[in-house]
């Protein structure tokens, strides 16, 4: 990817345990984050959530300094530093992104949540149980129910793309209103700037 920068855990974890002044963007999702997350100072915006542009309004002066960016393993970091490298800011990927730092002894702050993948397994076995049952009991066409879930698991394995994990992570349980809250007073702000 043009323009985006990688640091290594291990460098990227030596710079957060000296203190040193970092800005640092966690896209996993809010379940994610809620669950497990960095003890140092940082900002978590979902990537599916992330308005760059509306980002830099409220933080200019990135163009000359890093913006530390990262997911569970870095995939989706590369997805968010691309979107930042294209405006020009100096974008720089978490190599293995939290996974990495966690075995690099990263202090991190963990809350007992119920992971999305869980959340999968629970729902997508409940779908199957129930397409089963009705299958057996009302009509023989619930059993498409099980066999669409066992396909969509079958694609989320191949692809590593889950619609019912998307479709979870924007269940209002799963939300992170502190950050909804946040997100939609910058928005007012910048729409006030604008009038």
């Amino acid at each position: 990817m043009k323009n985006v920068q990688t640091i290594t855990a291990q460098a990227f974890c030596a710079r957060a345990k000296a203190g040193e002044g970092m800005s640092v963007l966690d896209v996993r999702t809010a379940i994610e984050h809620r669950g497990r997350h960095l003890a140092c100072d940082h900002t978590c915006i979902p990537l599916d959530q992330l308005d760059v542009d509306a980002w830099m309004a409220a933080h200019p002066g990135y163009a000359d300094r890093p913006l530390y960016i990262l997911c569970a393993s870095g995939k989706r970091a590369l997805k968010a530093a691309q979107l930042f490298a294209d405006r020009g800011v100096n974008a720089v990927v978490v190599e293995g992104g939290l996974n990495a730092c966690l075995a690099e002894n990263l202090p991190v702050r963990t809350k007992a949540t119920m992971s999305l993948e869980r959340q999968v397994r629970i729902a997508a076995g409940a779908l199957v149980l129930a397409g089963s049952i009705l299958g057996f009991t009302v009509s023989p066409g619930f059993y498409l129910l099980s066999a669409a879930v066992g396909t969509g698991l079958v694609f989320a394995g191949i692809t590593d793309f889950c619609g019912l994990g998307l479709l979870l992570a924007r269940a209002p349980w799963n939300r992170d209103r502190a950050g909804e809250a946040a997100r939609n007073s910058l928005h007012k702000f910048e729409q006030h700037q604008g009038a």
